[in-house]
């Protein structure tokens, strides 16, 4: 009898944890909006820089501006100093279901070819899985490899090699109709 009990008992929290998908904001042509707090707040010109992205992306002050995730030599699991940062990306989000990101994977020159783009996808997917376990959608997120391909410090040494080790988190607003 409880053998039948516990699958049963798990089939129902996965049932019960399924969500409804939203439609797109702003896809009648109406300006995007932002959600913090239950209040609506509707981005305006004014709120977005030259990118196009709203200012709270893009402001130094702002954590949200903050969009690399360091990696040690051959891991891909986040350290503790990142999860915060991870945790204030899937916020936003969360709370912006229009907005899009793109997470690169990206490795230090050591390595093959292969094993580069392996372990930048690792890297990718690590943010990824985090930022879903923190509500963000499957539909918001994309992960690739660069590999070592798109190296922030060309240098050569442990200084450079560590700065290379990332997952950057680029995001992708909606226009105006909520299409990218």
């Amino acid at each position: 009898m409880n053998k039948l009990i516990i699958p049963a008992l798990l089939s129902a929290l996965i049932l019960g944890c399924g969500t409804t998908p939203l439609p797109e904001d702003g896809a009648d042509g109406a300006p995007v909006e932002t959600r913090s707090g239950g209040a609506v707040t509707p981005v305006t010109a004014g709120d977005l820089d030259a990118s196009g992205l709203p200012r709270v992306l893009t402001d130094p002050q702002s954590k949200l501006s903050q969009r690399s995730i360091y990696f040690d030599l051959d891991r891909y699991e986040i350290k503790g100093e990142y999860q915060g940062l991870v945790a204030a990306h899937a916020k936003y989000l969360v709370d912006n279901r229009g907005f899009k990101v793109l997470i690169q994977g990206n490795t230090d020159e050591r390595g093959s070819r292969e094993y580069n783009l392996a372990l930048g996808q690792k890297r990718a997917d690590a943010v990824k899985r985090s930022l879903l376990l923190l509500g963000a959608r499957e539909d918001q997120l994309e992960s690739v490899s660069l590999g070592k391909e798109k190296p922030k410090n060309p240098g050569t040494g442990e200084e450079a090699w560590a700065e290379n080790r990332r997952a950057d988190i680029l995001y992708r607003a909606p226009d105006l109709r909520g299409e990218f």
